[in-house]
């Protein structure tokens, strides 16, 4: 007999970033009745579980279903951790498990690039790290054109959707399901420019390498946090310009401000980033570095960069391949997709799959079609040929 998860409510309300104080105000009951129910110490009516689903925005169904998954979340790394609000970093956690579970599904029936890693490395430093890691992944030295599609060739899901703040802009997290791990990359569309996009990507790949995800990220000190991120931006910096090639073309202009705009052309990397990489490289001084950047702050580019407009880059394919396979070869129609979902313990609407997959609009959308027809033709037509 289905009876209701209080596990699954307390979930719904962490997706939608509210406290039990909110929730309670907007199903009408008090925060002490929506803590019991998330315990499970007393379970709501039907008609508040209808309540529930609404304000929530999840099926009714969601409420009811046991945890048939073992969910499991390990670190997650926020860029914005310092200035972030907890519950903003706790809504984004819970939509990537949900997401995990999807990927999990979806596994059943698709091929999907497995993790690949160098395993039990140690790196003398964040650069030995990035300039491994393209040698591993067989790059050679050439600028990287699409860092999305590289990411998921080599088995690690990335996704891209709006925030509900702009202070969160990219994150990775280590995510388990019934005792299997994926590593997880989400990027804000609130700020997809592609030179930020590629090094954001390339940041999150630098704590997937290069840090402990059995830590609390939580309870780092300020001083930790930002030793971590300064390590994740010198592994993003060596991976993305590695010095040979980097070197050679930068050595032609190396303090001329013009110069790295339409290098930035070529390496898909901002002018702020390249710049620190050749202060690094002691290509320029520390003071022509900081020339050059107040330059870039009394021109405005520190928010717009030259380009910033013009630049394109790819946007995550993995998964939204994935559901386009089983489309086009008939494996399922979407209300079929969203039902057999729902028959493995992930009740959810499809503009919410869509959302969290960066699915094309309405894909999942129930079609006139998935009820087949009332009336079909004849096998013998030949009636008609008189």
């Amino acid at each position: 007999m289905k009876q209701f998860n209080g596990n699954r409510l307390k979930n719904a309300r962490l997706y939608r970033g509210l406290t039990v104080e909110e929730l309670a105000e907007k199903i009408e009951v008090s925060k002490q009745t929506v803590s019991q129910y998330e315990n499970d110490k007393i379970a709501p009516t039907f008609e508040k579980i209808l309540s529930l689903s609404g304000e929530l925005q999840f099926p009714y169904e969601y409420f009811i279903q046991p945890d048939s998954f073992k969910v499991k979340s390990g670190s997650t790394y926020f860029r914005s951790l310092l200035k972030t609000n907890k519950k903003y970093r706790i809504e984004q956690s819970v939509k990537m498990e949900h997401l995990a579970v999807i990927y999990f599904f979806l596994k059943d029936y698709i091929e999907f690039p497995e993790l690949n890693l160098p395993k039990n490395e140690k790196y003398a430093s964040p650069t030995e790290a990035g300039q491994i890691l393209r040698e591993f992944w067989g790059l050679e030295e050439e600028p990287i054109s699409d860092m999305i599609r590289v990411l998921e060739e080599n088995g690690i899901i990335a996704t891209m959707f709006r925030t509900s703040t702009d202070d969160i802009d990219a994150f990775s997290q280590l995510i388990e399901v019934d005792g299997r791990d994926i590593f997880l990359v989400a990027l804000s569309k609130n700020k997809d420019t592609a030179v930020r996009t590629h090094f954001d990507v390339a940041h999150e790949l630098g704590h997937i390498m290069l840090h402990e995800w059995s830590e609390d990220v939580e309870s780092l000190t300020r001083e930790q946090f930002k030793e971590r991120e300064k390590e994740a931006n010198e592994f993003a910096a060596a991976f993305l310009l590695p010095e040979t090639p980097f070197r050679r073309d930068v050595s032609v202009y190396s303090n001329n401000l013009e110069y790295y705009i339409q290098l930035k052309k070529k390496w898909k990397v901002s002018i702020a980033a390249m710049l620190y990489r050749s202060c690094d490289l002691g290509l320029i001084t520390q003071n022509q570095y900081q020339y050059m950047i107040r330059i870039m702050q009394k021109k405005n580019w520190r928010k717009n960069e030259p380009f910033d407009n013009i630049l394109k880059t790819a946007k995550p394919s993995l998964l939204s391949d994935a559901i386009e396979v089983l489309l086009v070869n008939n494996v399922f129609t979407p209300s079929e997709f969203m039902k057999e979902l729902s028959k493995e313990g992930l009740a959810m609407n499809g503009s919410e799959v869509e959302m969290l997959l960066d699915l094309p609009e309405d894909i999942l959308k129930p079609r006139q079609a998935d009820m087949g027809k009332i009336v079909s033709l004849k096998t013998d037509l030949s009636v008609l040929d008189g």
